[in-house]
């Protein structure tokens, strides 16, 4: 009785525990991403780094206790476990545990590039970005659709902007995240001020990459547009 009432709230949304949490999953995630952002900055990371620690901490906390819930509650654990949002959910938690528990690893791997992982818990806002296809397709107007789309595009710009500053880091002058994304968000609407170039071939080849998705994004917009004024 207990499962079956946890996993109503974890994995449903219709009533209003489930909404309840969703609500509440929905803005820590925000929260944790805003909070990776603000470490990759040198300064906010020098002055406030032991906040950002701790809010580090409780946000993995919660976020480990989360996923072993859904687990627990899962009808197919191994099912779960496999599935795209459980890989998702297990990527967000681990970068944390790896840097503090498993120090050997920073002599392999960039241990920026390990607290950086932890960008993948924006993925999990996919899962509400599914109800709003549904409501899309219920309404069947052009505005919720591009609603929809911006809201994916917001989360692939993090995403790019977060890679690209991976890739080229504050030699190249990609000094933190939020200036990666800005660079991610002029790139991608072809704008390219030209005020931070890529220096690398990964780089350079990311951001033809980008420019083509921009394109492609334009075109994408004009035809829901058109397509629902045409059948309007």
């Amino acid at each position: 009785m207990f499962k079956e009432r946890l996993r109503e709230i974890i994995f449903g949304y219709r009533t209003k525990e489930g909404k309840i949490f969703d609500i509440c999953l929905l803005a820590i995630i925000i929260l944790s991403v805003i909070g990776v952002m603000l470490d990759s900055d040198a300064a906010i990371h020098q002055k406030y780094g032991s906040l950002l620690l701790i809010a580090e901490w409780i946000f993995t906390i919660f976020f480990t206790i989360e996923y072993f819930l859904r687990i627990y509650c899962s009808r197919s654990k191994k099912k779960y476990i496999f599935s795209t949002m459980g890989i998702i959910d297990l990527l967000s938690i681990i970068p944390t545990y790896l840097v503090v528990f498993y120090a050997p690893i920073g002599s392999l791997i960039d241990i920026r590039i390990m607290r950086l992982i932890r960008i993948f818990r924006i993925f999990q806002l996919s899962k509400y970005l599914r109800s709003g296809h549904t409501m899309q397709i219920a309404l069947r107007s052009s505005r919720p659709k591009i609603i929809v789309f911006i809201l994916y595009i917001s989360l692939m710009v993090i995403i790019l902007g977060t890679i690209m500053y991976i890739v080229e880091g504050q030699q190249n002058g990609f000094d933190n995240i939020p200036k990666s994304i800005y660079w991610a968000v002029v790139t991608l609407t072809t704008v390219g001020y030209g005020d931070v170039v890529p220096i690398t071939t990964l780089g350079k080849t990311i951001s033809v990459f980008i420019m083509m998705l921009g394109y492609a994004i334009i075109a994408r917009i004009f035809y829901i547009k058109f397509r629902n004024v045409f059948l309007n």
